[in-house]
């Protein structure tokens, strides 16, 4: 292939008044201040292109850009005009005269017409040599699967006409109307190529071949394969970006072509599909991977990119820019995302347009306009929070924090929302995300689609500060109290935990004391909170066993960035896409194997009503998904059998419960639980969570937590507990029988809010069968303060309610190097959603769930 391919850009540039930052007709005032071949008029006189010389390095590439957009802010700020390198800007007129002079311009403005008065748009056109036409063509051809996700990276004109579109590159669906946009034709040769074009101007569709506006073609006027499908990029790495991934591009498809590949099979409709979902969600939402076809997150699909390419980035020497250039982008987000967000802070237009400007330049604005709070008369007209409203103050005022995402939601109105939920509703389906519930059959009365609600919850930076300390601190204490009631019973001996509750508890088992005194027990744990007041977070409950919720958390938001991509918050949202690295890490940090070993996800199958999230966790961790029935002990270590093979398995991340595996048969069709457990006590596999767990998650042991961290850290407790009172103490339980009506009661081994009985909704006779159940079997039950869980508004039956919501929290411990395991809070919290009027969030209760949102 010789040396390395020169490339260069055209940019397309809007200009803009100063003052009313609306897009300005002055181009030719602008060109008047500029010299050389570098400058050019656009189609309208409110854009100006200018043309990069051609370059062999990003680095070069880089300061060409960054020189030329310098000397045109120089030519412009005297006339008090600014440029703008984005797709659209808002704030635009569709006037027939504002075109440029030329014949060839008035022949296409009388041919096109609105088309033309439309093309207030910018682009970013990237050339990279080839050596001959042919070549060119074939180029084209191959690289076309990969450009949308090319466009999802410069995505940038959310805005048209002073209205948000949806859409993350308003700016293609514009584009895609010529007559010649869209993918590249069906051409194998220049000569074909010709042939095509010849055709088209027979027809009277086009008068030129520069009138082909294919995604990628072959340049008419340089001996260059052209991208032309992009955005203009406000930042000037996402130029640099889109050029070093297009020349690799071009690199791997000029060497397919000379090793004879065929061309990629890929409909001529799917890669439109394709372009039309990259313009919707940019790097916010779903991406098509044209190879399945399958939806796949922007991280997955430029991270797959990238490494696909590394032959080809490696000959350019581009591949550590590059790769660097696209988690800095992935971590930024669109250019799309970055004009909602700066819209969201108080509704103003002008604000995105100085924030263009501004970032054009590589400069932040000169100020951050304040947060301010909408009025939504329509969502909010008939909500009455009962209590305390995260998002609705007493009065009926959006809360600061909400103010964005208010604005959003009114634009979309009740009609919007239906629309998007029932989009939702159709990409659950689309993708199997269930949750079924037990004794519901599917059908159209239940479908198992998991209940997530459309409008998403934040969390605050001092709120999440505030809870991974307290869960930081509550996990420690619980791991070293299971390691003390396994082993010493210190806590015991001095009389902090009574032996009774330790001893009685359904959770003390006797696997637990075959767990290795070191070992990380509590490798993932989640938290239940709910909070009464703005900063009154308290802990409702502990899981410590197989708690379930991160996989449905991430595809949660998956699901909601897919269907409403235009939601932006001002402030940073902590990213999820780390999360399964983050699990996986925790989960083999002290393999029995060290880092040879390998692990896997062990599920009971498709019978557990968690089963989506196995597989989804299972495949994100990139490790094998297994039953007990692929397993077998021999000579005390753990092998997954099946096509006539066997591996070695030293962790086993633990997805059924004890009983059950207990029960379960291996491969061999023999009970294997046991064999487990002995392969655990031996050290030649590690069970996460380890078995025993659920003595310190039981609902009486959780009254003694607070005493567990004043006794295990000497440290007074981060987050409150809510009373409890155990009915087996004699005096505790003639106080819970005199207060029922007040409390809420809970069975010691009840799971997933079965059993329940809250006090001041319950009629006499629940009451009554509830103080029979008490006084017969006392140490089977605890009461509890009621807690006035807070609310937040929620879509249901096409309007905003009022519904209770708690939190779930997930922190993974790994071995470490100190004393104590290391805690990592995951920011994969799930927000659960109890039903209109209702207090029990959980899904096989009616509970439903939302995207939880925690800002940086």
């Amino acid at each position: 292939m010789g040396g390395v391919p020169l490339m260069g850009v055209e940019e397309e540039f809007h200009v803009v008044g100063l003052a009313d930052r609306r897009a300005a007709p002055e181009v030719d005032r602008l060109l008047e201040r500029l010299d050389g071949k570098e400058f050019s008029p656009e189609l309208q006189r409110s854009l100006v292109e200018t043309n990069s010389p051609a370059t062999p390095s990003l680095d070069e590439l880089r300061h060409h850009v960054r020189r030329l957009r310098g000397r045109l802010r120089e030519a412009a700020e005297p006339l008090g005009l600014g440029v703008v390198a984005a797709g659209t800007v808002p704030l635009v007129d569709l006037s027939g005269d504002d075109i440029s002079a030329g014949a060839r311009y008035e022949r296409m403005q009388h041919e096109y017409q609105i088309l033309v008065r439309e093309q207030h748009i910018c682009g970013v056109q990237v050339h990279v040599d080839v050596p001959d036409r042919d070549t060119a063509v074939q180029v084209s051809r191959r690289v076309a699967p990969a450009l949308p996700t090319l466009l999802a990276i410069t995505a940038s004109s959310p805005y048209w006409r002073g209205h948000d579109t949806g859409y993350a590159s308003y700016r293609s669906m514009i584009w895609q109307r010529w007559p010649t946009a869209g993918p590249p034709g069906d051409v194998t040769t220049a000569a074909d190529y010709d042939a095509m074009v010849a055709e088209l101007i027979a027809s009277g569709t086009i008068s030129d071949a520069g009138m082909l506006y294919f995604d990628v073609r072959p340049s008419a006027h340089l001996p260059t394969v052209e991208l032309r499908l992009c955005d203009a990029c406000p930042e000037v790495d996402d130029v640099v970006l889109v050029a070093g991934l297009f020349r690799a591009l071009v690199g791997r498809a000029r060497s397919d072509t000379e090793a004879g590949m065929p061309l990629p099979r890929v409909r001529h409709e799917l890669l439109r599909a394709a372009v039309w979902r990259a313009a919707r969600s940019g790097l916010e939402g779903d991406l098509v991977d044209v190879s399945g076809p399958v939806l796949a997150s922007p991280a997955v699909q430029l991270r797959a990119l990238v490494a696909e390419l590394q032959p080809w980035l490696e000959q350019t020497g581009d591949a550590e820019q590059v790769a660097e250039l696209a988690e800095a982008v992935l971590a930024r987000g669109s250019g799309a995302a970055a004009q909602r967000r700066a819209f969201g802070r108080r509704g103003s237009l002008a604000d995105v347009v100085d924030d263009l400007v501004a970032r054009t330049q590589g400069e932040e604005p000169r100020s951050t306009p304040p947060l301010t709070v909408p009025v939504a008369p329509e969502l909010l007209a008939d909500y009455r929070p009962p209590r305390y409203d995260e998002a609705v103050d007493d009065d009926g005022k959006v809360r600061p924090a909400y103010g964005w995402l208010f604005r959003a939601l009114e634009r979309l109105g009740p009609r919007g929302l239906t629309a998007a939920e029932s989009a939702l509703r159709t990409e659950q389906r689309a993708r199997g995300v269930t949750f079924p519930v037990p004794g519901v059959e599917p059908g159209e009365d239940g479908e198992r689609l998991f209940p997530l609600d459309l409008v998403p919850r934040i969390i605050g930076p001092d709120s999440w500060a505030h809870l991974s300390n307290g869960l930081t601190q509550r996990i420690r204490a619980l791991e070293l109290f299971l390691r003390d009631v396994y082993g010493p019973r210190e806590i015991i001996r001095d009389r902090i935990v009574p032996a009774a509750v330790v001893d009685n508890s359904p959770g003390h088992t006797r696997s637990g004391s075959l767990v290795a005194s070191d070992a990380v027990r509590i490798a993932v744990g989640g938290i239940d909170l709910v909070r009464d007041s703005d900063d009154g977070w308290v802990v409702l409950e502990d899981n410590l066993r197989v708690p379930s919720g991160i996989g449905f958390s991430l595809t949660g938001r998956r699901l909601i960035r897919s269907v409403l991509p235009d939601l932006e918050s001002p402030s940073e949202v902590l990213g999820l896409d780390d999360v399964p690295a983050r699990l996986r890490a925790a989960l083999t940090d002290g393999d029995p194997a060290g880092p040879d070993g390998e692990a896997a996800l062990l599920t009971a199958g498709e019978s557990d009503v968690a089963y989506f999230e196995h597989r989804l966790l299972a495949e994100a961790m990139e490790i094998p998904l297994v039953t007990p029935g692929r397993l077998q002990v021999t000579d005390g270590a753990v092998f997954l059998v099946g096509g006539g093979r066997r591996r070695r398995l030293s962790t086993l991340y633990r997805r059924i419960d004890e009983k059950d595996l207990a029960l379960a048969r291996g491969a061999d069709h023999r009970p294997i639980g046991r064999a487990l457990l002995a392969a655990m006590a031996r050290g030649r596999v590690a069970l996460r969570n380890a078995p025993g767990n659920g003595v310190a998650d039981d609902k009486l042991v959780y009254a003694y937590v607070p005493a567990m961290i004043r006794y295990y850290l000497d440290e007074e407790p981060v987050l409150a507990s809510v009373p409890t009172w155990a009915c087996v103490d004699p005096a505790a339980r003639e106080q819970v029988l005199d207060r029922l009506g007040e409390l809420v009661l809970k069975p010691v081994d009840g799971y997933g809010g079965a059993g329940i009985v809250i006090g001041p909704n319950a009629g006499a006779g629940e009451l009554e069968r509830a103080a029979a159940a008490i006084r017969e079997r006392p140490a089977g039950w605890v009461a509890q303060d009621m807690v006035r869980i807070s609310t937040h508004p929620t879509f249901t039956d096409g309007t905003l309610q009022p519904q209770a919501v708690d939190l779930r929290v997930f922190a993974v411990q790994s071995a470490g190097h100190g004393p104590l395991p290391e805690v990592d809070v995951l920011p994969s919290a799930l927000s659960r959603v109890a039903p209109p009027g209702g207090m029990i969030v959980n899904s096989s209760r009616g509970g439903g769930a939302k995207d939880t949102w925690i800002l940086a």
